[in-house]
């Protein structure tokens, strides 16, 4: 198959699939898959850069998604002035002293040059610095926990519009990358990978336990989404049961009118997410796309292929590395971002490695690493096997106790009493059905590495050189 036509039907065989579920399970189920496969797009052209790239083995996705959902809550909901009178003080000058004992640490360890001095001394003062602002912070924390539990507990956020935390979260991400990057990128890649690995924990554990943060497993619910409005405000303004009216010709009296604007105002919201998610991808892929044919995309390629090679070129690998995992890193946490938006509420023990580091690597793996639209064609492929692999097996255990149940049965009772009984049938395939996906997302993995060992949509230089 031509290397140019290939894109073009797999990402039309991508759509015939999203509108068959569209014209069998519904627009509005359809519109929640559409949605979530942009995010996931997202998330796999972010890591795309970082493995395909450069060949950064990240196994901490999840921390970089966790932190722009994060940045969401706190730019978005507003400040609960309670915890700031309880507390919110005492929290502010535990950082301040932070940032001072920082700024000792950095001054004594960048402009003495004595080692033993800078060691004794750098220890020295994180011994005092744990001394003096435990009490301090911990005063505060208790006393914005204790607060309103069941509604407030924590200090709240800024109150600002939402997608200014999409840009937020891109700043705040490629902060947490770069410190990661000082620590972890010069060391050999299976470290690299268990060093962010152990760093995504750390978040995760802080989102979840950090009450006066996140609320941690409290959650945090009904996040402001402007400029996309709520299905309710729509419900009850004039404007949209107008256009309802219009484009049903249906009257507000008739009956059956309340039902179809409800059903239309769920798919309004849904679609607005889907324009806002396709400008956001749109931008991450061209970005990607014309870093990848600069010369910082063809020297990245270089020093992924051999490293070696290209410090004896004069590149200095470590800091090349450093600059491609903040932009990927940058890139995660936007779609962490664009996902707490689209969900509506954070809730930190959704984090998990399966869904956001297992699924992305296997987006990115699937659709073709070091190729921008296999990355997109691989979050879309993955997601939608991902929800649609239950709803699947549920179809399939349905038929077959149609057809097989006189044949079990037969074989049942053969089994005697102390094995499965008769009754049940095949109800244990219906139970199994959500665990499905698990085998699926296997059988796709291993196809994908036997029929097409490079991606779906392979790298360029690579599917020539295969």
């Amino acid at each position: 198959m031509s290397q140019s036509l290939r894109p073009i039907l797999l990402f039309a065989a991508m759509a015939a699939a999203l509108l068959a579920v569209g014209f069998g399970q519904g627009w509005p189920v359809m519109l929640v898959i559409l949605n979530l496969c942009l995010i996931s797009a997202v998330m796999s052209v972010g890591l795309n850069m970082q493995w395909g790239y450069a060949g950064l083995f990240n196994a901490g996705v999840m921390a970089f998604v966790a932190v722009g959902g994060m940045v969401a809550v706190l730019i978005s909901e507003p400040p609960v002035m309670v915890g700031w009178e309880a507390g919110g003080a005492r929290i502010l000058v535990a950082g301040v002293m932070v940032a001072t004992f920082s700024g000792l640490i950095y001054a004594l360890r960048r402009f003495i040059s004595r080692r033993w001095i800078k060691n004794w001394g750098t220890a020295a003062l994180l011994v005092a610095a744990y001394f003096i602002i435990r009490p301090v912070f911990e005063g505060g924390v208790t006393a914005v926990e204790s607060i309103a539990a069941a509604s407030a507990g924590n200090l709240g956020g800024l109150g600002l519009n939402i997608l200014v935390s999409w840009v937020v979260a891109a700043v705040v991400c490629m902060g947490v990358a770069w410190v990661i990057g000082r620590i972890a990128l010069g060391l050999r890649a299976d470290y690299l990978a268990i060093a962010t690995l152990g760093i995504s924990e750390i978040v995760v554990a802080v989102a979840k336990n950090e009450e006066w943060l996140t609320r941690g497993v409290k959650n945090i619910t009904s996040l402001k989404r402007a400029p996309v409005p709520r299905e309710t405000n729509l419900q009850q303004a004039e404007w949209f049961q107008n256009l309802v009216s219009t484009l049903s010709g249906t009257n507000p009296g008739d009956a059956g009118f309340k039902t179809t604007v409800i059903e239309a105002s769920s798919i309004f919201v849904k679609l607005c997410f889907t324009g806002l998610f396709t400008i956001v991808l749109g931008i991450v892929l061209f970005l990607a796309i014309r870093a990848l044919n600069s010369p910082w995309g063809r020297m990245m390629r270089a020093i992924r292929d051999n490293d070696v090679a290209a410090s004896a070129m004069g590149k200095n690998v470590v800091r090349r590395h450093r600059e491609v995992f903040i932009v990927g890193a940058a890139i995660l946490g936007v779609s962490g971002a664009m996902l707490t938006t689209l969900d509506g509420q954070f809730t930190p023990t959704g984090y998990q490695p399966l869904r956001y580091t297992f699924l992305i690597w296997v987006m990115v793996i699937v659709g073709g690493s070091g190729n921008n639209l296999g990355a997109v064609l691989g979050g879309f492929v993955i997601w939608f096997f991902w929800i649609e692999a239950e709803v699947a097996a549920q179809w399939i255990s349905v038929n077959m106790e149609k057809v097989l149940t006189p044949y079990l049965d037969v074989v049942l009772i053969s089994l005697g009493e102390g094995s499965l009984k008769v009754q049940h049938g095949v109800t244990w395939l219906k139970n199994a059905a959500p665990h499905f996906r698990y085998l699926l997302m296997g059988m796709v993995l291993l196809l994908a590495l036997r029929f097409s060992p490079r991606g779906l949509i392979p790298e360029a230089g690579a599917a020539r050189a295969h």
